[in-house]
């Protein structure tokens, strides 16, 4: 690891951990590498031609891109011996739909065997690590806990170190790392979309979530090999970054992303947030509650097979982070606006403030009188890191319309780690309340990941 500096970070001059070549590559040589990756491991290609390895065979995925080329292509470039490929949820190619079960199969580009790690097997076998001396792990990750690629890294450092494996995480930049915030997770509801006692929006990198768990004894194992983090390059706490490529296909850009922690909620609720559409985790509807203007019709598609309210017409609300994209012209919407609550954002959308994680103080709403069959559409103007306001203005409307709203009760637990959130909205506790009750939580995880921490606001890692 080199030394940090105090240039402040240019985005344009960020390199992923995957493309320090000349800091890993001396840790693979004779050795025989197993790569959990997805999609998003991409390089930048410096080296467009193909080279052949070991026995001849050409093991190249394809023509290798102008200006990208997967990480699997630029090893077996650099004649690194791959001996095989494990894959996250989504899976290699990273086009199949949330919670669909994935069977390894082969690779036909390169005729390397593909292991799934979702679905019947989610922690590498013993079968998977033969012949195995490290695993490098290289995916985009969105900075929310529940976002399975956590869980993913967890279970393969720790089988990789009950077999005496080394793993090398290839860091990569977190979207949402300007957010700490949310309930931190409890024992009773560990699961694979939450195994850490962590919160929603940890603000770290899986580099970093590597070293603690590695550091805070979280593994089921007492075994270890040596966990190798390669951070990036030029890249602070503060430095904006947009992903080159989507993490799976229901976040297809940044809008979504940013949306996700607080959207995701909504999973185990009545409410669609726009899988089977054009918009997925960009909007909010429901078939009956009218949480927006907009009429946008549910179907199966490429990222969801069987969508939430499949074959039924939303009434829905597109959704901007930072702020809602406005719909409401009709003098009844023009009334509901008048219902909303003041836009609540966390620092700056370009360059956020993560060293004071301060909102802005919501204005308590207008009382609720004649107006109620208006106050349907009333939902917060504003979406920004984890918005509490959002689930407590859509519980209002869907229930005002006479609508069951937490139709996954347990699930909507899991997400959020405990079931003092969901206890809470329908105790009619306001957005302020409930975010107090998990401050005295977050100082002590703050402090708690400190020794893990890689980047901070102002120095930054330089590359060989």
């Amino acid at each position: 690891m080199a030394a940090p500096n105090t240039q402040y970070a240019n985005a344009s001059q960020i390199k992923v951990g995957a493309e320090q070549f000349d800091t890993y590559l001396p840790l693979l040589s004779g050795k025989r590498v197993a790569l959990v990756v997805n999609q998003s491991a991409l390089v930048a290609n410096n080296e467009p031609k193909p080279s052949v390895q070991g026995d001849g065979d050409d093991k190249s995925t394809g023509a290798p891109s102008a200006t990208k080329q997967h990480l699997l292509d630029a090893l077996l470039a650099r004649n690194i011996h791959v001996v095989s490929i494990m894959s996250p949820e989504h899976g290699f190619r990273g086009d199949k739909d949330a919670g669909e079960k994935i069977d390894s199969n082969i690779d036909i580009q390169t005729g390397l065997p593909i292991h799934s790690l979702y679905g019947k097997t989610k922690k590498p076998s013993v079968a998977m690590l033969e012949n195995v001396d490290t695993v490098i792990f290289d995916i985009q990750d969105v900075g929310v806990r529940f976002y399975t690629y956590l869980s993913t890294l967890h279970y393969v450092i720790e089988a990789a170190f009950e077999q005496g494996v080394d793993v090398i995480v290839l860091d990569r930049p977190n979207p949402n790392i300007a957010y700490v915030d949310g309930p931190v997770l409890t024992p009773p509801f560990k699961s694979f979309i939450g195994m850490h006692p962590i919160p929603v929006l940890h603000g770290m990198t899986l580099g970093e979530l590597a070293k603690m768990i590695v550091g805070e004894g979280w593994l089921d194992t007492n075994k270890r090999a040596t966990l190798t983090v390669v951070p990036v390059a030029n890249y602070t706490r503060t430095t904006p970054y947009s992903l080159p490529i989507a993490p799976s296909p229901n976040l297809p850009n940044d809008n979504a992303i940013r949306l996700y922690p607080t959207l995701c909620f909504f999973e185990g609720t009545s409410v669609s947030i726009g899988r089977g559409t054009d918009l997925p985790f960009q909007l909010i509807g429901h078939p009956v509650a009218k949480l927006g203007n907009s009429r946008i019709k549910v179907s199966a598609n490429h990222g969801a097979s069987n969508p939430k309210h499949k074959g039924t017409t939303l009434f829905a609300q597109t959704l901007v982070a930072g702020s809602y994209a406005s719909e409401l012209s009709s003098a009844q919407d023009t009334q509901a606006q008048k219902l909303m609550l003041e836009p609540r954002i966390i620092g700056d959308s370009t360059v956020p403030n993560v060293s004071t994680n301060t909102r802005t103080k919501a204005r308590k709403p207008k009382e609720k009188t004649a107006e109620k069959p208006v106050a349907k559409n009333a939902i917060s103007s504003s979406i920004s890191g984890l918005d509490i306001q959002t689930l407590l203005d859509t519980f209002n409307a869907v229930t005002l319309a006479d609508e069951t709203f937490f139709t996954r009760p347990n699930f909507f637990d899991k997400l959020a780690g405990s079931s003092s959130l969901r206890d809470a909205i329908v105790a009619g506790k306001n957005a302020d309340e409930i975010y107090e009750s998990w401050q005295a939580d977050i100082v002590k995880f703050k402090a708690q990941r400190t020794p893990y921490l890689l980047y901070s606001e102002l120095t930054q890692h330089t590359s060989k």
